[in-house]
């Protein structure tokens, strides 16, 4: 009973603190002047969104069984199989934010660059500023 406790307590602290990270995460990007806290505010909203999609995926241990991975040792039979099945996890969530860290990588290189271009043109990277120069 303890074990089931703490599980659902830190399940509820882990989704608490991922909506507190995406509430924040998007103030900082729709409300932050300086051009570095909007990419640091992108980041945290993309390494948010990538540890809830792994949290889609995950499954719990089977109540009364031996927890220990999912893994075939001897010739597959039908019960076997169905017994991997009902332990395994998704691996879809897993393949897309692995492809999901390897785009933010780049999106989150691209938007540097693109910060270092726009204070080498306007000497800042206040958005406000930028605004008022460009006219």
């Amino acid at each position: 009973m303890a074990v089931d406790f703490a599980g659902t307590y830190l399940l509820l602290v882990l989704l608490s603190s991922l909506l507190v990270n995406f509430v924040l995460s998007i103030y900082g990007i729709f409300f932050k002047p300086h051009f570095t806290k909007k990419v640091i505010a992108l980041t945290i909203l993309s390494d948010t969104l990538n540890t809830f999609a792994i949290y889609i995926g995950y499954r719990r241990w089977l109540e009364g069984v031996n927890p220990r991975p999912p893994v075939l040792t001897t010739t597959p039979t039908w019960e076997s199989i169905t017994e991997f099945s009902r332990r395994a996890v998704d691996p879809l969530p897993q393949a897309l934010v692995l492809t999901a860290v390897v785009i933010g990588l780049a999106v989150t290189l691209f938007l540097v660059f693109l910060g270092y271009i726009l204070y080498m043109h306007y000497g800042t990277l206040d958005m406000r500023e930028i605004r008022r120069l460009k006219g």
